[in-house]
């Protein structure tokens, strides 16, 4: 597990086993014990007091220029031994299943060695990994270190009918406080919008934020070398914090922020009922000042808005930047009110689209709303915050409106002679002729 990546576990070695560095020092944690005393200039003792490892440990790694695997001293020749660096990269692949590796020496690599022979080599690996899972420790990071970021999801009875709803969840490490925000869908405009409206309600933001790996963040090539969504990884930058992730499968090691979406679905949500996305977010926001922010957390054993204090000098302070995404599409779930916010304002469209997803875009002085790549509204940016347009054409009144306009319009003009079209008079006997009958003067003869 990686220490750099999400500073809360301390792996201590199997008792009564001699399991060398393997258990102590992996490359993530060797790399943490060189950051903490280049970047932030943490001693000796209490880099060794954090990890957990022994002072001359810490000292031997600060002398090394790069990382070395643990090499069992002595290690017998088998035909195994060839292909031992791709079993040891191989296993937690495949969660370190003896079995399954050996199917794949067999198939791939033209393994002719035994099954036992890939279990016994597997079994000292597959220990370490269980003495790291049952080691997990909370490591509390220090006030305005780091952030811990990810998505809830929930199907919520809106009068409309059954939503399915996102919830952005930003907890802070330290002082457990939440930011819980609503969105229509997780794409990269939604999660960078949370991302600054997160930063506005706390007046800052941590030195890292720490994510799962979705896609708006990172991805793998090929080779399993993590890659930065570029448009994220220059987010991070305009804001100056630092993108941690966590180890392929072990998204547990979020424990903060999952704890916050467990408690959103289990203290919040039950026994609510909601008018619309708005009345939820509105819901919400009472519930976070009142009851998530000001209960006794069962971890630090204070109100998270307590502890909020000795972190809120400690956040990166907000300069005055504007907003990293000014014109992106945002969605939005259209309120029963008929209007959608963008940016603290909100804007009209057509009732009709009550319920359903639009999607939102600045560009220059106006507003474009979308639906389904169809624009359906436009409207002036409103100046200054929490205002609101309505156009009168959007409202469920409209159409009735437009016809009683009509009907005024037509009983209100003067019915002059020479305003009356004129009418050709033409003989009955044309009439008669188009529909097959006799005329008169044929009956007569």
């Amino acid at each position: 597990m990686a220490l750099d990546e999400t500073k809360e576990t301390t792996i201590m070695p199997p008792q009564g086993k001699h399991t060398g560095e393997v258990c102590m020092v992996d490359q993530e944690r060797w790399t943490e014990i060189r950051r903490l005393r280049q970047d932030e200039r943490v001693s000796i003792s209490e880099i060794g007091r954090r990890l957990d490892v022994d002072r001359k440990t810490v000292r031997r790694h600060l002398r090394r220029t790069t990382w070395q695997p643990y090499r069992r001293a002595v290690e017998a020749e088998t035909l195994l031994t060839a292909h031992a660096d791709v079993v040891r990269a191989r296993a937690p692949q495949v969660n370190y299943s003896a079995r399954i590796l050996y199917q794949e020496l067999r198939a791939s690599r033209g393994y002719t060695g035994s099954y036992e022979t890939v279990k016994r080599f597997v079994a000292p690996l597959r220990e370490v990994q269980l003495q790291a899972d049952r080691a997990l420790l909370r490591f509390e990071t220090p006030p305005g270190q780091q952030s811990q970021i990810d998505w809830g999801q929930a199907t919520v009875p809106f009068r409309a009918g059954p939503t399915i709803v996102h919830v952005f969840v930003l907890t802070l490490g330290f002082s457990r406080r939440g930011f819980y925000h609503a969105c229509a869908d997780e794409r990269l405009a939604q999660f960078l919008e949370a991302h600054e409206r997160a930063c506005a309600h706390f007046g800052g933001h941590t030195r890292e934020h720490l994510y799962d790996r979705p896609r708006t963040v990172c991805y793998g090539d090929e080779t399993g070398r993590r890659i930065w969504n570029p448009t994220f990884k220059a987010f991070a930058d305009y804001w100056g914090f630092e993108p941690r992730v966590c180890r392929p499968y072990r998204a547990q090691t979020k424990g903060k922020v999952e704890s916050g979406v467990k408690y959103v679905k289990r203290n919040f949500l039950p026994g609510r009922t909601f008018i619309d996305v708005v009345d939820f977010q509105a819901q919400l926001d009472e519930w976070t000042a009142t009851i998530a922010d000001r209960r006794v957390h069962g971890t630090t054993h204070e109100p998270p808005i307590t502890r909020f204090e000795r972190e809120r000098g400690k956040l990166v302070p907000l300069v005055g930047q504007r907003s990293f995404q000014q014109e992106a599409r945002v969605s939005r779930l259209v309120a029963e009110d008929y209007l959608v916010s963008l940016a603290t304002n909100r804007y009209s469209v057509p009732y009709r689209f009550i319920g359903q997803r639009v999607e939102v875009q600045r560009q220059g002085d106006t507003v474009h709303i979308f639906h389904r790549d169809h624009e359906i509204a436009t409207h002036a940016v409103l100046p200054g915050q929490h205002q609101f347009q309505i156009l009168p054409e959007h409202g469920p009144g409209a159409i009735a409106r437009i016809t009683r306009q009509r009907r005024s319009t037509v009983s209100d003009s003067p019915m002059r002679p020479d305003a009356l079209p004129e009418v050709e008079v033409r003989d009955l006997a044309c009439y008669e002729a188009l529909c097959g009958r006799p005329t008169a003067q044929e009956v007569r003869s």
